[in-house]
């Protein structure tokens, strides 16, 4: 017994010495995970994260003693549920660190009572099995013929769904298939970040969405802003361009005016007077841009000869 207390004295030292000494933690799930592949995942992140394992409840109870004085922890606790472990870090790119830990993947055959974690697809071939296990296939409902005397699917099957139980005789036809169709790993559920938590899909999130959702936020609030008559800082702006126009409309249909706006009255008043003005500008301009344009075609020479064909030289 005095064992047993000793070594879960230990665990929880360590974890919180973990816990304050690394600011971001990775809540992984090692279902199906053997240990040699958790032994090559230490080792891709040795000096960059360190990987906790332990049992759940000796989680929640070293977690439970330290919210009083880290009420942040709590947000770990509705995470620490079936084969669940730590890995702790204070790496910046944490995308980096999540490829680490998830690119550590082995093929494997399905079980009998496995939950599928991807589609299982059975294409269409020759098994080169002999005719005599026709019924084998007819029971799962997969079509089949026989050419050259051997067993041949005819079209491609879904023989096992995602996030369904694989059956015995599932099973028994992907191993006669010598087919491993799962592979398993490290999975990441949750981050803990600085005392938020929020999913893994997170990180896969590029800077350019960022800008584009924030854009869309700023011009919510612009919009919002304008309708109700409440300035804020993104509408400031806004709000002093369209005084200023409805200014300007004001000074062009009273007397009201100021030294900027004369000359936008006269115009409206005396059109003909700027016309000039507006011609010349747009010879400019075309003389600008078209002074590599191809010269004008030389009218053609008058003929020679009369109407009549009479040549004046004959």
């Amino acid at each position: 017994m005095g064992g047993k207390s000793e070594s879960k004295v230990a665990y929880f030292e360590k974890l919180e010495k973990l816990l304050e000494e690394y600011s971001k933690i990775f809540i992984i799930n090692v279902d199906n995970v053997s240990s040699q592949q958790m032994h090559e995942v230490r080792i891709s992140l040795r000096g960059q994260a360190v990987v906790l394992m332990g049992k759940n409840t000796m989680i929640r109870r070293a977690l439970k003693g330290l919210i009083p004085s880290h009420p942040n922890y709590e947000r770990l606790l509705p995470f620490v549920k079936e084969n669940v472990g730590f890995v702790f870090t204070n790496a910046t790119d944490l995308k980096e660190i999540r490829e680490k830990i998830i690119c550590n993947r082995v093929a494997a055959p399905a079980r009998a009572g496995a939950v599928a974690p991807v589609d299982v697809i059975i294409e269409a071939h020759n098994t080169g099995m002999e005719p005599g296990k026709t019924a084998f296939f007819q029971t799962l409902g997969i079509p089949t013929k026989i050419a050259r005397g051997t067993i041949e699917i005819s079209s491609d099957v879904t023989l096992v769904v995602k996030g369904e139980k694989v059956g015995p005789s599932e099973a028994t036809l992907l191993n006669v298939l010598n087919r491993s169709p799962f592979t398993y790993g490290l999975v990441v559920n949750q981050i803990y970040d600085d005392g938020q938590t929020y999913s893994s899909d997170v990180l896969d999130i590029e800077e350019e969405a960022l800008l584009k959702s924030f854009s869309s936020c700023i011009a919510t609030i612009t919009c919002i802003s304008l309708a109700v008559g409440y300035p804020t800082i993104p509408s400031v702006f806004h709000s002093l361009v369209n005084s200023y126009k409805n200014l300007l409309a004001i000074a062009v249909e009273t007397e009201f005016g100021w030294e900027g706006v004369e000359e936008l009255k006269d115009r409206i008043a005396n059109p003909d007077k700027y016309a000039g003005q507006q011609q010349a500008a747009t010879s400019t301009s075309n003389a600008t841009s078209g002074g590599n344009a191809a010269p004008a075609p030389e009218p053609e020479e008058e003929s020679e000869e009369e109407e009549d064909g009479f040549d004046l030289f004959g």
